[in-house]
C-alpha cells in the first residue's frame, strides 16, 4: 500500500494490558500501520518482549498495572493523548482493552478517532455468557451453554451435558494473572466442574459450562473484518486454523486464507443484527455430526492472526480503520486465497515449508529483524524454565486417577439432573430440542 492511502499526520495509539511477552499481534499491527508511515505509540509492558525491539514503534507508554479497572485504563489513555497532543486512532489489542474502551467511550472520544460503537457492546460479545445469548437471540449456532448458581449444579450439568464437557470463564480478561486458572479447560469428571466453579470469587466472574465440540481436520475457522462508518465489512476474511497451540483448542499457530461462504455469512448475520462498529474476530468451530458452525467466541479487536488478510492493495484490518477513522478511501484490493500466516515459535516446521501462495510469518521480517532474532533468545529461555513443569506432568498423566471419567455422550440415568436454565437473555440455545437432545447433540 502506498503510504500516502494513510493521513500519516494522525498517529495511531495501540493499547493492550495483558502481560504476555509473545503476543505477535501487537507487533502485527506495529508493523502494518509503522510500514504505512503512520507514528505508532503503544501502551504495552513490552519491557521482556521482543515488540520493544521493532523499529516501527514510534514511542512507547506505560500501561496500567496488570488488572487495571476500566477506569483506570481510561485515564492512562488520557495521559497518552495529552502527551501526543493531537487526536489519534486508538486500536486495543485485547478484550480488557476494548472493553474500557467502550465504557469510557464519551470520555475518550475527545481525544482519540473511535468507531461509532455502542458504549456496552464490546463487552457483551466478549463475555462468554451473553454471547450465547446474542447467537440464541440472531439464529446463529452456539455450542448449548449453561451457567450454574452452585458447585452441586456445575457437577451435575456437566453429567447432563455429557463428558467431557467445555467450561469456560465468562469474562477472561478479569482472571488474576498470577492465576493457574485458564479462559477455557475440557473436563472429563464431575468433580473437576464442581471444583472449578468453588473457585468463582477467585476468577472474578462466572462459570459456564458448554457441549463439547471435537477438534478435528478442517473444523476450526475464523473470521477477521472491520465494520466502516456506513456498516460495511471492509478488509479481512475468512481463514481455516491448520494447526493450533495448544493443540485442539488454542490460538492459531498456522492459517490458510480459505474462502468460506457459510461462516462469512453467519459473520454478517452477527455484526449486521448488533450494529457492530470496529475491528472484530470471531472463532468458529464446525460441528463434524450436523456439518453446522458454531460461533465459539467474538473478540472486539485484532486477531493475533489478522495480518493474514492482507489483500493485493496491501488493506488489512488495522490500516482499513485508520483510513476510515480519517475519512480517506479504502483502496479496492483482490483476496489472496491460501495465503498463509505462520507463528514460528509454535510451528517451526511450517515456517520452513514452501508456501506457493505467499506466506507472512509473525516474527521474521526482512525490513525489521531484530523483533524475530529477540524472539528466538526469549523462547528459548521460556522452553528452558517450562521444563520441569512439563516432566511433571507428563509423570502424572503415566499415574491412575480414579476421579477421571470415561468419555459419555449423554445424560445418565441415575445422575443427578438439573431443570433447563436460561441463558442470560431468557431462553436455552437449542429451541424446542429435548433435555437429551440438547445434551446429545454438538
Amino acid at each position: 500500500m502506498s503510504v500516502s492511502l494513510l493521513d500519516n499526520r494522525v498517529p495511531a495509539v495501540l493499547v493492550r494490558t495483558d502481560l504476555n511477552p509473545f503476543h505477535h499481534g501487537t507487533l502485527g499491527a506495529v508493523r502494518s500501520l509503522g510500514r504505512a508511515g503512520v507514528d505508532v505509540h503503544l501502551i504495552a509492558d513490552v519491557g521482556g518482549s521482543p515488540v520493544r525491539r521493532s523499529r516501527f514503534v514510534r514511542q512507547l507508554h506505560p500501561p496500567p498495572l496488570p488488572g487495571a479497572a476500566p477506569a483506570d485504563i481510561a485515564r492512562a489513555l488520557l495521559r497518552v493523548a495529552s502527551q501526543i497532543a493531537r487526536p489519534g486512532v486508538l486500536i486495543p489489542l485485547d478484550d480488557a482493552s476494548a472493553v474500557a474502551v467502550g465504557r469510557a467511550r464519551a470520555e475518550l472520544a475527545p481525544a482519540f478517532l473511535l468507531p461509532q460503537q455502542p458504549g456496552a457492546l464490546a463487552e457483551r460479545v466478549a463475555d462468554k455468557a451473553e454471547l450465547a445469548a446474542v447467537c440464541a437471540a440472531v439464529g446463529v449456532p452456539h455450542p448449548l451453554t449453561l451457567v450454574p448458581d452452585s458447585a452441586a449444579e456445575a457437577a451435575a450439568m456437566a453429567w447432563h451435558l455429557g463428558l467431557p464437557a467445555v467450561a469456560k470463564w465468562s469474562r477472561p480478561w478479569l482472571l488474576p494473572a498470577d492465576s493457574d486458572l485458564r479462559s477455557t479447560v475440557v473436563v472429563r469428571s464431575a468433580r473437576q466442574a464442581r471444583e472449578l466453579y468453588l473457585r468463582t470469587e477467585e476468577a472474578g466472574c462466572r462459570l459456564l459450562l458448554q457441549s463439547f465440540l471435537p477438534a478435528g481436520p478442517d473444523l476450526d475457522w475464523f473470521c477477521h473484518g472491520y465494520v466502516d462508518r456506513t456498516g460495511t465489512v471492509r478488509g479481512g476474511g475468512t481463514g481455516r486454523k491448520l494447526h493450533a497451540w495448544p493443540r485442539g483448542a488454542g490460538l492459531t499457530a498456522v492459517g490458510h486464507w480459505t474462502p468460506n461462504a457459510q461462516v462469512r455469512a453467519l459473520t454478517d448475520s452477527v455484526v449486521g443484527a448488533l450494529g457492530y462498529r470496529g475491528i472484530f474476530d470471531l472463532d468458529f468451530r464446525r460441528c463434524a455430526t450436523t456439518g453446522d458452525y458454531h460461533l465459539l467466541d467474538f473478540n472486539p479487536r485484532p486477531g493475533a492472526q489478522f495480518r493474514l488478510f492482507t489483500d493485493t492493495a496491501g488493506l488489512d484490518v488495522v490500516r482499513a480503520q485508520h483510513l476510515d477513522l480519517t475519512h480517506r478511501p479504502l483502496p479496492e484490493g483482490v483476496p489472496r486465497p491460501e495465503r498463509a500466516f505462520v507463528v514460528e515459535n509454535y510451528a517451526p516446521l511450517s515456517a520452513l515449508r514452501p508456501a506457493p501462495a505467499g506466506r507472512e510469518l509473525a516474527w521474521h521480517a526482512p525490513d525489521d529483524l531484530a523483533p524475530g532474532w529477540a524472539m528466538w533468545a526469549l523462547w528459548a529461555r521460556h522452553a528452558v524454565r517450562r521444563l520441569p513443569t512439563r516432566l511433571r506432568r507428563l509423570c502424572a498423566r503415566s499415574e491412575p486417577d480414579d476421579t477421571q471419567a470415561r468419555v459419555v455422550r449423554q445424560a445418565v440415568a441415575d445422575a443427578p439432573q438439573p431443570q433447563p436454565q436460561p441463558q442470560p437473555g431468557g431462553s436455552l440455545t437449542e429451541g424446542s430440542l429435548t433435555n437429551d437432545e440438547k445434551a446429545n447433540s454438538c
